[in-house]
């Protein structure tokens, strides 16, 4: 059976003292960040429970959080950390960041942060919620993904009316042959994103072909991918709808590829309006979150439940825009 780590390995693994460990879990903010970042990688990596400390905490905060991500080399999050940021600094909170690569003994490590109190609450921006043990109602706030739990706390976009439009802008464009590429398969937003693609052309008296719906990662190499794959069926496409910028990004290198030009032979329409979409080559045409005002709000609402757990849970959906720009046109017209 293997042996729980203790205060003195961790000590030992991070290169510090063992009272520096200590002042960690009850005064983090009398610890210098990098330290600090040291420590918890231990605590990490060791698999620590600071049981002594967590008891010692119940009724005192660490003023930290934790802000989970699936994937951090996704630059839709790096937005949505920005915000959070900005209102923890205000309340004097600092903010570690997890980034589980959609691994659920990752989930669960940064779970735990929570149950052992190392830290006050958790934002999750990831497709479920990790597994939390605590008493009560969970410090927890979900951003981001839908969640249908009516226990948590949530700030998200309502995704099928967003996908929606943006389909609706590419119909309204005289695009007929318009196929869809989409994330993971179990993805809420991913199947919400879907939903509104397949809303938009039904609307329009359009019969989708199955082919033309590729479920996908959300990375430019999964839209290459499945660009590839579309372009393979030999069905006119004139347009391709997008669930994320990056998506679209790695379609227009397969345009490009096969020697067709966007928007001149192909429109394409992303999502989540990332820093890249506006310097693509054409810009891209987009569906614009509002990642800031997410990565706030929901930092606000953590505050809100740290200072009364008796605050009801809340359900907050804010508002997309459609950014029209260089990558969507006319479908070309027959010779």
């Amino acid at each position: 059976m293997k042996t729980k780590a203790n205060i003195q390995e961790v000590a030992k693994k991070a290169g510090v003292s063992v009272a520096t460990v200590s002042r960690t879990f009850a005064s983090p903010e009398r610890v210098k960040a990098r330290t600090r970042d040291r420590v918890m990688t231990a605590v990490r990596e060791l698999d620590y429970t600071p049981n002594a400390q967590a008891r010692s905490l119940r009724t005192s905060r660490t003023m930290l959080v934790v802000a989970v991500v699936p994937d951090i080399a996704n630059p839709f999050f790096s937005e949505i950390i920005r915000g959070v940021e900005r209102v923890a600094k205000t309340n004097g909170y600092s903010v570690l960041l997890g980034d589980t690569q959609y691994e659920i003994e990752n989930e669960k490590r940064y779970g735990d942060l929570v149950s052992t109190r190392v830290v006050d609450g958790m934002l999750t921006f990831l497709p479920r919620v990790p597994e939390i043990s605590v008493e009560g109602r969970m410090p927890v706030v979900y951003g981001s993904e839908l969640i249908d739990d009516p226990s948590i706390t949530s700030v998200t976009i309502d995704n099928a009316a967003a996908f929606r439009e943006g389909v609706a802008y590419l119909l309204a464009l005289g695009h007929r042959h318009i196929a869809f590429i989409g994330g993971p398969a179990k993805s809420p937003l991913a199947i919400a994103r879907r939903d509104g693609y397949l809303a938009a052309m039904a609307a329009a008296g359009i019969t989708v072909e199955p082919q033309l719906c590729q479920n996908s990662d959300f990375s430019i190499d999964a839209g290459i991918r499945a660009a590839e794959m579309i372009l393979s069926y030999g069905h006119p496409v004139t347009a391709f709808a997008c669930a994320s910028d990056e998506l679209a990004i790695g379609v227009m290198h397969a345009m490009r590829t096969h020697g067709l030009h966007v928007p001149r032979d192909v429109s394409v329409v992303g999502f989540d309006d990332i820093a890249f979409a506006r310097y693509t080559d054409p810009p891209l045409t987009t569906i614009a979150q509002p990642r800031q005002e997410m990565g706030r709000e929901a930092m606000l609402m953590l505050l809100q439940i740290l200072n009364d757990r008796s605050v009801p849970p809340r359900k907050r959906v804010l508002r997309t825009q459609l950014v029209i720009r260089g990558s969507t046109t006319h479908p070309p017209r027959k010779s």
